[in-house]
């Protein structure tokens, strides 16, 4: 089965209205495009505001199902396109996550990921800002395929990755906003290799460019799909861009055919990875 999926990197600017807008338009050209499954960057209705430790960026919560995720329920309906929408939520006063919500292609609202793995540290404050997840690794179901989310810091950690191939992902999106530093080789290497190690697609964001009221972090972008062999399929450059690829679903079976990576795993010889 063919799957036509999009990848959306762009800047973000201070004004919450404004990145919805920028970001409605840019689905209007992954649908023109043909895309089927279309997924929006971290945290994509604001500024990576993680740089600083600032309260007032509070006030960009919003509850799952709210108003953006009704609008973004319109849009996929509208394209019969199943979205993958990263925000800031807020589950009750003062208890905030960042997760993503996945949309089927009629508007329904399957379910969200909330961010596992949270860093806190010079420019990635996020504990100042949410909870770690609690809602596990689910794989949606969606019109176009079988698709799960990790985000950004969670990349760095295989299990949850492994995870999402046990519980039947064909496509993994990996949203994130990643600035120039330490852990820009890791960019090719972590995220291929999760594909190769559980035999699923992996399409991965970065944001673009400069967000000035935070200092002088510099967005990548970069973002890519590879295969379930790891090899990339289709890149973006360091500029605004919508990347749409086409996803041959049947490769992963077939690949996991080939390379018998769950039915030689030993989970009986693992202890010591969840040991206290």
């Amino acid at each position: 089965m063919m799957v036509r999926s999009a990848l959306i990197q762009t800047t973000c600017s201070t004004d919450k209205e404004e990145n919805i807008a920028r970001h409605l338009e840019l689905i209007e050209e992954a649908a023109n495009e043909g895309s089927q499954i279309t997924c929006l960057q971290e945290l994509f209705s604001t500024p990576y505001f993680c740089q600083v430790q600032d309260a007032k960026w509070y006030s960009q919560v919003e509850p799952i199902p709210g108003p953006t995720t009704q609008r973004m329920q319109e849009v996929a309906q509208r394209h019969s396109m199943v979205l993958v929408v990263p925000l800031y939520e807020e589950e009750a006063s003062g208890i905030y996550y960042n997760t993503a919500v996945v949309i089927d292609a009629d508007g329904t609202l399957l379910g969200k990921y909330r961010k596992t793995h949270l860093p806190h540290l010079p420019g990635f404050w996020e504990k100042f800002y949410f909870r770690p997840g609690n809602l596990g690794y689910p794989v949606f179901e969606t019109k176009y395929g079988r698709v799960g989310v990790y985000v950004c810091y969670d990349r760095h950690f295989p299990e949850g990755a492994r995870v999402l191939g046990l519980q039947g992902a064909e496509i993994v999106y990996i949203p994130s906003a990643t600035s120039r530093g330490l852990s820009m080789h890791l960019w090719y290497i972590e995220q291929t290799a999760h594909a190769i190690a559980n035999g699923y697609f992996v399409g991965t964001i970065n944001r673009v460019g400069q967000e000035e009221e935070f200092g002088p972090n510099d967005y990548y972008g970069s973002s890519y799909f590879c295969d379930p062999r790891g090899q990339i399929i289709a890149q973006a450059s360091d500029q605004e861009e919508v990347l749409v690829a086409d996803l041959d679903l049947d490769l992963v079976r077939t690949v996991r055919n080939e390379w018998q990576f769950y039915r030689d795993r030993r989970p009986d010889a693992y202890g010591e990875i969840i040991a206290p």
